[in-house]
């Protein structure tokens, strides 16, 4: 079934509303929606590199809005809604997890998920259930869904379509590289005050994913 979902996902990258169809998976996947939209992302921008930059831009607005929508579920549908959703995508058990972390260090691990593989849709419905301030999450939205995305919009403007061998190899190295500023801040206030207080908060998260939410 998510092979047929696959496939159904890569059919609309030669549509003629494909930037549309774009946004509407970044939007679902930021939510509820299993399939991430890098793929689709990067058939387009291969398609008409010239394009990619918009391409991208309509990705990041679809996964941003829809992580409000993911936000709104765990806010207020967390019980009713938000409990199935985790179970049917199988992160119930990185919920607490997630929710320590989000609690323990807010934006930063937003921000960074740009360079992990945390599902988007985990942390969006989590930090509506802990009632993270909505103007903090939005704006780290707009910043971890630019790195996600734009990335691979900017390479594929720069470079066309002989980028995409070098994107498929290492775009994880790129994203990571890209992000490695922001790391950087982050550890150096760390080692400015507190540090010993968020490794012993990294140990209390590492540990929550074993309570059930």
């Amino acid at each position: 079934m998510l092979r047929r979902l696959y496939e159904w996902t890569m059919a609309k990258a030669a549509h003629r509303h494909a930037s549309w169809w774009l946004f509407l998976f970044a939007f679902m996947e930021a939510s509820f929606f299993p399939i991430p939209p890098h793929p689709l992302l990067g058939l387009m921008c291969l398609s008409q590199p010239r394009k990619a930059l918009r391409y991208a831009a309509f990705a990041t607005a679809g996964s941003v809005i829809g992580g409000l929508l993911g936000y709104a579920i765990g806010h207020f549908l967390y019980d009713s809604v938000g409990t199935q959703l985790l179970a049917l995508l199988h992160l119930t058990q990185s919920f607490p997890k997630a929710a320590c972390y989000l609690r323990e260090y807010g934006v930063e691990i937003i921000v960074l998920k740009g360079a992990t593989p945390i599902p988007f849709k985990l942390l969006t419905i989590t930090a509506g259930f802990i009632g993270m301030p909505l103007l903090p999450f939005f704006l780290a939205s707009v910043v971890s869904r630019s790195i996600s995305f734009m990335i691979v919009g900017v390479l594929f403007r720069l470079f066309g379509a002989p980028i995409k061998r070098f994107i498929d190899k290492y775009l994880g190295l790129v994203t990571a590289g890209f992000v490695v500023l922001v790391v950087a801040g982050f550890a150096a206030a760390t080692l400015l005050g507190g540090g010993g207080a968020k490794n012993a908060a990294m140990e209390r998260c590492e540990k929550a994913i074993l309570t059930q939410p």
